[in-house]
C-alpha cells in the first residue's frame, strides 16, 4: 500500500527540486545565450551577445525554428539562404557564415550565397574576404532584370525595397571603403547607382559614394552628386542618410545629427549611422581631433554590427597606425 503521506512529503520535494533544476538550467541556458564573445572589433575588443527583449527574442527564436524546419525537409538554396540570415538576426554571425559556406558548396554558382556571406564577413571585420565575395557574386549575378531581395527584418511599411544586384554593389562598394580603398569603393557605388530605383536607395547611394569622393579628393563631383537630393524625397527607411545629405548640402548644422530624435524607432542605430557621417564630414573639412571625438562617441555604443559603427572602428584604426 502506498503511503500517500511520505509520498506527498517526498513528491513535493521532488518537484521544488525538478523546478529549481529546470530554473537553473533556463539561467543557465539564457546567460550562455547573452553572455557570449561573438567577434572582435579590429581593436581587439571582444563584442558579446547585446540584450534583447524576451519579445523579441522569442519572435527571433521562432523565426529560427522555421527556417530550420524548412532546411531539414528541403535543403535548397533559399532554405541555406534564409537559416544563415536567421541565425545572423540572432547575432550567430560564425554559424550564418559556416551554413552559407556549406551552401556555396552545394550551389557553387549561387551569387546570393555569394552576396549574404560576404554581408556577414563584414560584419566579423574581414573585410578582404568580403571583398572577394561581393566581386564573386558580381561575376555570377545577371544584371538585369532586378530581383526584389525579401526582407528579413522589414521596415514599417513591411515593404522590401532593394534587389540583389543594389545590394551586391552597394556592399561590395562598402568593403572597398572600410579597407581604405577609395577607388575601389567608387567605381562600386557607381555601378550600385544604376540599381538605385527609389528614393531610399538613391539616398543611401548618393551618402557613401559623396564621402568616398570627399576621401579621395574629389570635391567638386561630391557637391556636384547633392543635386539629385530633393527635399520632398519619400524615405521610408533610410532617413539617417537623408540626414547626412542634408548636413552636406548645408541645411542643418552637423552637430544636429548628433541629437537623435527620442521619437527614433532605434535612438542608438541612428546616433552610430548620422554619427559617422559627421565625423566624416568633420575629417574631410580637416579637424581631425572632432571627427575623432565623434568616432569615439560612435564605437561606445552598442550596435557593433552597423556600418557606421564599423566605419568608426576602421578610422580609428587607421589613425593609431
Amino acid at each position: 500500500m502506498i503511503n500517500f503521506r511520505l509520498f506527498k512529503k517526498t513528491g513535493f520535494l521532488f518537484v521544488k527540486i525538478s523546478l529549481f533544476l529546470v530554473i537553473l538550467s533556463c539561467s543557465t541556458e539564457k546567460s550562455k545565450k547573452e553572455d557570449v564573445v561573438v567577434l572582435t572589433g579590429l581593436d581587439g575588443q571582444e563584442f558579446r551577445t547585446p540584450e534583447i527583449s524576451e519579445k523579441t527574442r522569442a519572435a527571433l527564436d521562432s523565426n529560427l525554428n522555421v527556417a530550420r524546419k524548412n532546411f531539414e525537409e528541403d535543403p535548397s538554396e533559399e532554405n541555406y539562404i534564409w537559416l544563415g540570415r536567421r541565425e545572423a538576426y540572432l547575432y550567430h554571425y560564425k554559424e550564418a557564415i559556416e551554413i552559407f559556406s556549406e551552401g556555396i558548396e552545394h550551389f557553387p554558382d549561387s551569387y546570393k550565397l555569394y552576396r549574404h556571406r560576404g554581408h556577414r564577413y563584414i560584419t566579423m571585420r574581414d573585410f578582404s574576404k568580403a571583398v572577394a565575395d561581393f566581386q564573386k557574386a558580381a561575376a555570377l549575378m545577371p544584371s538585369n532584370p532586378l530581383e526584389i531581395e525579401p526582407d528579413g527584418q522589414p521596415n514599417k511599411l513591411n515593404i522590401p525595397l532593394s534587389s540583389t544586384q543594389f545590394n551586391v554593389w552597394y556592399h561590395l562598394g562598402l568593403a572597398h571603403y572600410l579597407r581604405g580603398d577609395f577607388e575601389n569603393a567608387a567605381m562600386a557605388y557607381m555601378q550600385c547607382m544604376g540599381t538605385s530605383n527609389n528614393d531610399d536607395l538613391m539616398c543611401a547611394t548618393i551618402d557613401w559614394l559623396y564621402m568616398t569622393y570627399r576621401r579621395m579628393g574629389r570635391d567638386q563631383e561630391a557637391t556636384a552628386l547633392l543635386g539629385l537630393i530633393r527635399d520632398d524625397m519619400k524615405i521610408i527607411e533610410n532617413n539617417s542618410y537623408f540626414l547626412r545629405l542634408k548636413m552636406y548640402k548645408g541645411q542643418i548644422p552637423p552637430d544636429s545629427l548628433l541629437q537623435v530624435n527620442s521619437a527614433n524607432e532605434d535612438v542608438g542605430l541612428a546616433l552610430a549611422t548620422q554619427g559617422y557621417g559627421v565625423g566624416n564630414w568633420y575629417l574631410c573639412e580637416g579637424d581631425t581631433a572632432k571627427a575623432t571625438e565623434i568616432f569615439e562617441k560612435v564605437v561606445s555604443g552598442k550596435h557593433f554590427s552597423s556600418f557606421g559603427f564599423i566605419a568608426a572602428e576602421a578610422e580609428l584604426a587607421r589613425n593609431k597606425k
